[in-house]
């Protein structure tokens, strides 16, 4: 069983594994023309929810299940909006869900956290699932696939209160993946042993590509303008006492970065003490398996190529390469050699960045032999993939058929170029500088026509803009020439952000937009900003959306009535997004070109740490798993959300004041037993309670969660302070009670401040800094009372007065105070109830300090009387203090 606390924070751990199927004809492995054979999908299924994992076969079939995005889902729209800018607009593809998953509410799923188990009841170990996977999972022959395995070290899940409160897992997914596993492995410990006794917790994880999951569990609100992007759900549930797991797929995932986010539901509030007993720990362990193919032809754009589907194989895969500014990709499949009705019984499929799904788009060729699809506005800089399949049902039969595919571009005048930027990745070794062959007469290229004569409406300058770190986290785009924008009517501006792989996706994304009214006095002029990721999106002359088929932004606005728009996108996806900026005029309900109107913006985008820095009742924190920094605001005062924004539970200022008066004048109980240790001569013991006072006080007057709070220095040295001060005020008030030597009491005061310090120090919070040094007084007071009981021979301290009017009060008054400390306090309560505290550990200080020791009084020498004999007999110290001001007792000797 593994330790949280040795392993919590070990390093990425990964390895992989060579497994591969190899067609039964021989085949050139890296010929980038070649065919790649790949499974075929099943038939999907008709509900798009994970099955339970108790059922191995739904896990066994997951290719066919769609847990990745071809088309966008809405986002979530804020409830608390301050501006009536339009963020409706979907996602883009690379943010959004499934269309199968709704996204209000939220998806989730409830999993048994189980093994797939065999008939006998057993579980799995690792490596049969691994090999199951690939047995079942595995595609047909005709290619050469590489298996994956990484691991994160176990780490120890913490009840829900922040993002800053949830455990963050970072994995990275290659290209070419067909699939990735996530094993979930799940275990309770206690004390260093198996928690078996510890209460069953459902766990909630969250699973998102790109950058790190915004979560919301408590359903509150957000910052107004915020852009929420969607993410997996998977609530997990238990079924064995002390360990259990979970596994979820994903059929072609997109590459890159992945992240998981875990934790436990929401706390009920108890403080606990630390020590007081072996704290049940929940930990999560995961695993992420990953099949990828080793290679996908590479197509080259503009060059058909012969192909050949082999009755055992049902698809094949391919993959283009597109480079910047490519507005579209068709591919055109003739089939060769085919007659009839089922002449060409060919599905061909297209999906950017990952291989396609049953979902992708598609064009089913049937009794035509050529057929051509589609897909506008592709992804700067990724792969394209294209997917051929058969729907042949019949006995085995050879498909031949030529596959080629095009890329149109933007043009550029000013640059004279063969191939576009980048259209070396598509272009084999083998060809060299080699011109291309002559098109044959059925493969025409689709940019031939009117579309041709006419630069599309896509096509615009992209102006880069310069980036400004200052800290982490805190990056400024500036554009040339700026910041002030002139738009004029005929053309829009398109500016491109540049966020750096995995350094940015940590933190927040913000973009402002502020009219200039001045410049659009003439003309009733709206400007529209589209924010997009990859590829930018160009508004038409009439268009106020931020989307056309496959590709979904962010929309905002700005006008004479709202002349200021903001967005924020909390942990953005890396990668380079392109604001595009467009003014058209408003004739009724509809949108024209503007004839004669220049339209001036200010813009202003930065990437900071948190949403307006949490605000001011919460704090901005910079949290860090293993090397991937990110950050999340904490909020306190009742306050909750993503910025702290939420206001349905928040203390009012009220409140507030009232728990901080109560918290620091229940200090001022210590002023009894000041005096009374003064007046009983006890100096040093009354400036320990004088310590203790007045730095409680302050501690507590800096500690409060809202905006009332007052600190006249450092919060941690208050702090350490304060516990020093309630520390030694036990110590000194037992040590006094066991009536020791002037010099030894001394020794053990000056000690016990040296222990305390080390062991504030060590752990502040421990039961132990509390519990240890009073046991060792305690220990000190029981020795030198039963020596003293011994050598008088009757019970220490006498009298029955004592007992019963301070020592016994004071005890349970002590012993209250320390119950409602460790059983009672809550979060909620604790304003008052450590506010009792104070009062009864105050209170039990004045019963238990001992009452002033009396003098030695001696008889003068002159007190002796002529022709008598007289004894002087003193008493012992009586330290109870019942005994009259007289000390001394007279007998007298006089003999006769």
């Amino acid at each position: 069983m593994p330790r949280s606390g040795s392993q919590s924070r070990a390093p990425l751990q990964s390895q992989s594994l060579s497994l591969a199927w190899l067609s039964s004809r021989p085949r050139l492995l890296f010929n980038p023309l070649s065919q790649i054979v790949a499974q075929p999908l099943p038939p999907p299924h008709s509900q798009g929810s994970l099955k339970s994992l108790t059922q191995p076969r739904p896990l066994l079939r997951s290719p066919a299940q769609s847990h990745l995005p071809s088309h966008p889902l809405p986002l979530f729209k804020p409830q608390s909006s301050a501006q009536p800018n339009p963020l409706s607009q979907p996602l883009p593809s690379s943010l959004s869900l499934p269309k199968s998953l709704p996204l209000a509410p939220r998806p989730s799923h409830t999993l048994p956290l189980s093994q797939p188990r065999l008939r006998s009841g057993l579980q799995l170990p690792p490596a049969l699932l691994l090999l199951l996977l690939f047995s079942v999972l595995g595609p047909g022959a005709g290619g050469l696939f590489l298996t994956d395995y990484s691991t994160c070290s176990p780490r120890k899940l913490s009840p829900f209160r922040s993002f800053a409160s949830t455990e963050l897992f970072h994995f990275h997914v290659p290209e070419d993946t067909f699939l990735a596993v996530w094993n979930l492995i799940i275990f309770k410990e206690q004390g260093g042993t198996f928690g078996d006794h510890c209460p069953d917790q459902s766990v909630t994880v969250y699973f998102r590509s790109g950058a790190p999951p915004v979560i919301n569990p408590l359903h509150t609100h957000f910052p107004g303008d915020t852009a929420v992007p969607g993410v997996f759900s998977l609530t997990l549930s238990w079924t064995l006492p002390n360990r259990t797991s979970g596994i979820f797929n994903v059929s072609s995932p997109l590459p890159g970065d992945w992240f998981l986010a875990a934790h436990l539901p929401q706390a009920h509030g108890h403080i606990s003490v630390k020590g007081l007993q072996d704290e049940c720990q929940y930990l999560l362990q995961p695993q992420l398996i990953v099949r990828r193919l080793l290679d996908v032809a590479v197509l080259v754009p503009g060059r058909p190529s012969e192909q050949t589907l082999f009755p055992h194989n049902r698809s094949a895969l391919y993959k283009v390469f597109v480079p910047s500014f490519t507005y579209r990709v068709s591919a055109q499949l003739v089939c060769v050699g085919g007659r009839g009705v089922s002449a060409c019984p060919l599905t061909l499929r297209l999906r950017p960045k990952a291989p396609p799904l049953h979902n992708s788009s598609s064009v089913a060729c049937g009794g035509t032999s050529v057929c051509q699809l589609e897909l506008a506005l592709p992804p700067w800089g990724h792969w394209v993939y294209v997917r051929v399949e058969t729907s042949y049902r019949g006995p085995g039969r050879t498909i031949r058929f030529q596959l080629c595919v095009w890329l149109q571009e933007c043009p550029q005048p000013s640059l004279s170029r063969a191939l576009v930027p980048g259209a070396a990745m598509n272009m084999p070794q083998s060809l060299g500088n080699q011109p291309l062959p002559p098109e044959p007469p059925s493969l025409r290229t689709p940019a031939e026509g009117p579309e041709a004569t006419s630069p599309p409406e896509h096509c615009w300058p992209v102006r880069p803009t310069l980036r400004n770190e200052l800290d982490t986290f805190s990056v400024h785009f500036y554009i040339f020439f700026g910041p002030s924008v002139a738009l004029p009517p005929e053309r829009p501006a398109v500016f491109a952000l540049r966020l750096l792989p995995v350094l940015d996706s940590g933190g927040v994304l913000s973009l402002e937009l502020q009219l200039n009214a001045s410049s659009v006095r003439q003309e009733n002029v709206t400007v529209f900003g589209c924010l997009t990721h990859e590829v930018p999106l160009s508004l038409g002359d009439a268009a106020v959306t931020c989307s056309k088929e496959s590709l979904a932004g962010f929309l905002l606005s700005v006008s004479a009535t709202s002349r200021v728009a903001r967005l924020r996108i909390p942990f953005p996806q890396t990668g380079t997004w392109f604001l595009t900026l467009r003014s058209l005029c408003g004739v009724g309900s509809r949108f024209v070109r503007c004839h004669n109107a220049t339209a001036e913006v200010r813009l202003r985008t930065f990437l900071s740490p948190c949403v307006d820095d949490c605000g001011p009742y919460g704090q901005c924190k910079l949290l860090r798993t293993h090397n991937y920094l990110y950050a999340a605001c904490e909020c306190k005062a009742g306050w909750r959300g993503w910025g702290c924004t939420d206001s349905a539970d928040a203390l009012t200022y009220g409140f507030q004041l009232l728990s901080t008066l109560l918290l620091c004048l229940s200090n001022l109980m210590f002023l009894p037993p000041v005096v009374l240790a003064i007046r009983s001569r006890y100096v040093l013991e009354a400036a320990v309670y004088t310590f203790t006072m007045f730095f409680s006080t302050f501690y507590h007057a800096c500690d409060q969660p809202g905006i009332v709070v007052f600190c006249i220095m450092d919060y941690d040295v208050l702090q350490f302070c304060d516990f020093l001060g309630s520390l030694m005020s036990v110590w000194v008030t037992v040590i006094a009670m066991a009536r020791l030597q002037p010099v030894v009491k001394q020794v053990l005061y000056l000690l016990g401040a040296m222990l305390l310090s080390m062991a504030l120090q060590l752990d502040r919070h421990g039961l132990w800094n509390l519990l240890g040094p009073s046991l060792f007084a305690l220990g000190i007071l029981a020795t030198a009372w039963t020596v003293r009981s011994v050598r008088r021979r009757h019970c220490y301290p006498p009298t029955w007065r004592r007992w019963l009017f301070y020592l016994c009060p004071g005890s349970l008054i002590a012993g209250s105070a320390v119950l409602l400390y460790a059983f009672v306090e809550t979060r909620d309560n604790y304003f008052y109830i450590h506010s009792i505290w104070h009062m009864l550990i105050a209170g039990s200080v004045g019963f238990l300090l001992p009452p002033r020791a009396k003098t030695d009084h001696r008889v003068p020498s002159g007190a002796r009387a002529r022709g008598c004999g007289y004894q002087l007999c003193i008493n012992e110290q009586e330290e109870l203090g019942l005994v009259g001001s007289g000390g001394t007792t007279v007998s007298s000797i006089c003999a006769s």
